[in-house]
């Protein structure tokens, strides 16, 4: 039996698609997409330049006179043409994909739009019919303005492709790998778990892996949005990309290539792209529905003026809605905020798997945390040092530290650690307590009780309250009292006894993580519930709530219980979001309305969760709630603005007011939809200004 089971821990039981809008293939690539708009929107825009200078609507608009010279007309119904042909091309590729597969949407609106346009101005040029539909211009500046809007939205849709090059960018191009006969540099791909790298100060960690060597300040930002860096020591993992921003590091490998956390950050990003979601749904039939919307106006607006006898005004008023009718600020609506909202998300270390669950995260009522691993580090950790007047807590600590140096138990580790930290901060400052050097010989393991050792001559023993009874010791009455409060909330307490004196007594809990309060705290404010769930004992459990503030408990709960505890707090109505490692709390993740998987690491894939948080910060889910309900706003916002363009336009363009002399003209419609279109694509770039640090979130 290893000293791992020789220690009584005292009852302590913790253990520790866009529907087409990019064309044909739909989105595809949206780097190529947003290249190919890109060329196209400026290509067409210099040839707009003429044909809106040489419109006759124009220069009457703005009162100049058109250069007069053989061949002036023709400027622009040629270059119409070419901006029809070539720029408007996507839109009616697009169009006719959505025509043959009978599912109409936005494409198929912009088409029809530029198709009858051109069609008019064509008929207006070549004098067919006597009517006055010069088009041109407002051809030219409709595909102009849609072709920056697809463009806008595929930048934007191609940010978070950009994401993972930039993420991928954040790797060195090879590593310094530690051997036998010095440092080599080798190639990322030659690496292999248990090789030993240097990280040099300023240098980027190669792969994920544990530093053995070393401390130094490593900048996580990449993977927790955080920009203060972070103490990294012997025994701490770091991930991939991550800068030691002081000093150098020598970290063993412990992963690489897709088995990184980065690598699995990339996964997921690409995943949220993939994913479809509600809004996207939304705007498909949106745009379905104003397909048939202008469809039907451009009917009844041509029966109507034909049945008044004037067939001149119904073809006019009938191509006039149809070309203003498009809603191209509506097909950017959504398509842009969700783009732009899983963007942030990512670069705040937020990795969204599924947009729906970024959608619904705005309704949650309860958020339910896992407690080891999530709102606790997982680890014992010292909580509490108590001695008799013989020593004091830093000799004492010492003490059990020598005779724990080289046990791998969990509780050693935190002993060791504890003295290594007051040591590091100035400690005891004088003797052996300051320089750390008391060393034990002749290490015994008691099964069951504890360790012993030989430390400065001194027979030194660390044990439970089993090693007390064995040895007929009893606790000092000094301790009784601090030793009752540690057990009646669950810690582990271990006894220091020193040739046969007890010296004092350590207590070791699950370490609560400080972001843990603060996130609990800030889930109040915002009207929250926040409960936890843990397999622990309900003293273990009730220490940890009370100490955070936490409403509910449920203690003592089987892994394959805890989506029981989820379905019973949506069975009183509420909305949950579960938080968990993801090690056992799959099935729960999936149960929740929202899932969100805590950590970085491998566990970032886990599959059951809608939500990725990088780090190991819980107060990452106020990022998760914030962004949704700024999206959500940004959502409708453009959605009014889009929509209530189309219901005030479409009627006036019709003519519905023509009896008391107010018409929207061609030119006004074009002008409308172009500042529609703007206002909506600047809307969603204000998602860009929101702040997903979990430190100000928190605060």
């Amino acid at each position: 039996m290893s000293e791992h089971e020789q220690h009584e821990h005292g009852g302590h039981e913790d253990h520790m698609d866009h529907g087409g809008h990019g064309g044909p293939g739909g989105h595809g690539g949206h780097g190529d997409h947003a290249a190919q708009f890109k060329d196209r929107f400026w290509i067409s825009l210099a040839l707009a330049v003429p044909v809106v200078f040489f419109s006759e609507m124009f220069a009457d608009l703005l009162g100049y006179m058109r250069p007069d010279f053989p061949g002036a007309g023709l400027i622009a119904p040629v270059l119409g043409t070419v901006i029809f042909a070539y720029g408007g091309q996507p839109f009616l590729t697009g169009g006719w994909s959505e025509l043959k597969s009978r599912r109409p949407g936005m494409m198929l609106l912009i088409s029809m739009a530029i198709t009858v346009a051109f069609v008019a101005s064509w008929v207006t040029t070549l004098q067919l019919g006597g009517f006055d539909l010069d088009f041109w211009w407002e051809l030219a500046l409709l595909i102009v303005i849609m072709l920056l809007g697809h463009w806008l939205e595929m930048r934007a849709l191609g940010a978070a492709s950009g994401a993972l090059d930039a993420l991928a960018a954040l790797l060195p191009d090879s590593a310094e790998k530690v051997t036998d006969d010095g440092v080599v540099e080798v190639s990322l791909h030659e690496l292999q778990a248990g090789d030993v790298v240097l990280v040099r100060s300023g240098g980027r960690v190669p792969a994920d892996g544990t530093v053995v060597e070393g401390q130094a300040e490593v900048d996580e930002s990449m993977i927790t949005g955080e920009s203060k860096p972070v103490s990294r020591a012997v025994g701490d993992a770091v991930v991939a990309g991550t800068v030691a921003t002081d000093n150098a590091l020598r970290v063993e490998i412990t992963a690489v290539g897709d088995d990184t956390a980065l690598a699995g950050i990339q996964r997921l990003v690409a995943e949220a792209q993939a994913s479809s979601s509600r809004a996207q749904a939304l705007a498909d039939r949106a745009a379905a529905f104003l397909f048939y919307f202008a469809s039907i106006a451009g009917l009844i607006t041509f029966v109507v003026w034909a049945l008044l006898g004037k067939l001149d005004e119904a073809v006019t008023r009938t191509v006039t809605v149809l070309v203003i009718a498009c809603p191209h600020a509506l097909g950017l609506a959504i398509p842009l905020v969700i783009a732009i909202s899983t963007e942030r998300a990512a670069k705040a270390g937020v990795l969204v798997k599924n947009r729906l669950a970024l959608e619904r995260m705005r309704t949650i009522d309860a958020v339910l945390f896992d407690k080891t691993g999530t709102l606790t580090k997982g680890e014992p950790a010292v909580t509490g040092v108590a001695t008799v007047d013989v020593v004091s807590h830093d000799e004492l600590l010492e003490l059990a530290a020598a005779v724990e140096a080289d046990s791998e138990h969990p509780l050693a580790k935190a002993i060791v650690r504890e003295r290594d930290a007051r040591v590091l901060v100035g400690g005891n400052p004088g003797g052996a307590v300051a320089s750390g050097k008391l060393v034990a010989s002749d290490f015994r393991s008691l099964t069951g009780r504890g360790v012993q050792a030989t430390v400065g001559g001194a027979e030194v023993a660390v044990g439970g309250p089993a090693y007390l009874r064995e040895n007929g010791l009893t606790e000092p009455d000094a301790l009784d009292a601090e030793v009752a409060g540690w057990k009646a909330r669950g810690a582990a307490v271990l006894h220091v006894v020193r040739d046969g004196q007890v010296l004092g007594a350590i207590a070791l809990e699950d370490e609560i993580r400080e972001e843990s309060r603060q996130a609990v705290a800030a889930l109040h404010k915002r009207g929250v519930k926040v409960a936890m769930i843990t397999g622990d004992a309900h003293q273990v459990a009730e220490a940890v709530a009370k100490e955070l503030g936490i409403d509910e408990v449920f203690a003592e709960v089987l892994p394959q219980d805890k989506d029981a505890k989820v379905a019973e707090l949506q069975a009183r109505g509420l909305k949950v979001a579960m938080v968990g490692d993801g090690v056992n709390d799959a099935p729960a993740l999936a149960r929740a309305e929202v899932g969100i998987a805590i950590g970085a690491g491998t566990d970032v894939a886990i599959e059951s969760a809608g939500v990725v948080l990088a780090a190991d910060d819980p107060r990452a889910v106020l990022s998760v709630i914030d962004l949704s309900k700024a999206s959500y706003r940004k959502m409708w916002q453009n959605l009014v603005w889009a929509t209530g363009y189309n219901v005030i336009t479409v009627p006036l363009a019709a003519g519905v007011l023509a009896f008391a002399g107010v018409v929207v003209s061609p030119a006004a419609g074009a002008l409308l939809m172009s500042i529609s279109t703007i206002v909506v694509a600047l809307n969603a770039q204000l998602l860009r200004r929101l702040n997903l640090s979990p430190t100000r979130l928190a605060s």
